[in-house]
């Protein structure tokens, strides 16, 4: 049972939604406070059904990605060019409920489902906070661009906006799964001219080309740390590594 949005909030249809590690890793119960039961899932493509008092950027019908780096469009951080850690939304992995009342929107016969990451997208419907979530072309296929409310928009903003390598730059992108190849993504868009995948399965390294990856180095194939490998093939090292595996020892 879906709740209504009460002020600020949003209902919404789910459409699609693909499975991050990052839900696997908590669903698991690795690191952190478990906060059971609850529904997973953030990385998804819906469509608005109802909207809460107050909310007047959304209407029903329009499609939206939920994001779990939440923006109030208010605090120091969300006006700031330099963070998007909002004081309001930012993640927070414990919290299992809507900020507005302290209250999930999830439940069955009468007991609280939990929320994850103020989006649980592994739902027909779901209840997210107005600041949660992007307005997107509705031509924009849904299917395909759920993927951008967390791995393109992460591997792709990491380079774009932190890394931000100078034209004819030498970029390494350790890990070439979603992530890693938004990654790559933004090396191009922003004019890299050599970028080098690095992972342990050869059979990415050809659908890589296509996200801007001209180089391939398997760790596996070389007997010297990988570091050593890349130092060799750049004359001393390059000038931006990304890394986007998720492994410590990467």
């Amino acid at each position: 049972e879906v709740a209504p949005p009460k002020a600020m909030e949003v209902r919404v249809k789910i459409l699609y939604t693909s499975l991050c590690h990052t839900d696997v890793y908590f669903w698991e119960a690795k690191g952190q406070t478990p906060v059971f039961p609850r529904i997973f899932g953030h990385e998804a493509g819906g469509v608005v059904e109802s909207v809460g008092e107050g909310v007047t950027g959304l209407a029903p019908g329009d499609h939206v990605l939920p994001i779990f780096t939440g923006e109030c469009g208010e605090c120091a951080h969300c006006k700031s060019q330099e963070s998007n850690t909002c004081d309001l939304l930012r993640i927070n992995t414990d919290r299992g409920v809507m900020i507005g009342d302290g209250q999930s929107r999830l439940s069955i016969n009468g007991k609280p489902i939990y929320h994850f990451l103020g989006t649980s997208t592994f739902s027909e419907y779901t209840v997210i906070h107005v600041g949660c979530l992007a307005k997107i072309n509705p031509s924009a296929p849904l299917d395909k661009v759920c993927v951008v409310s967390c791995g393109i928009s992460t591997g792709y903003g990491a380079t774009v906006n932190v890394a931000r390598p100078p034209k004819g730059s030498t970029v390494a992108v350790f890990g070439l799964g979603a992530v890693g190849l938004a990654a790559a993504e933004g090396a191009r868009a922003s004019g890299a001219s050599r970028i080098i995948g690095v992972d342990l399965n050869p059979s990415r390294f050809e659908g890589a080309k296509k996200f801007g990856v001209n180089e391939f180095v398997n760790p596996a194939d070389h007997k010297k740390p990988v570091q050593e490998v890349l130092a060799e093939m750049t004359n001393g090292g390059v000038d931006r590594s990304i890394e986007c595996t998720g492994n410590i020892n990467a």
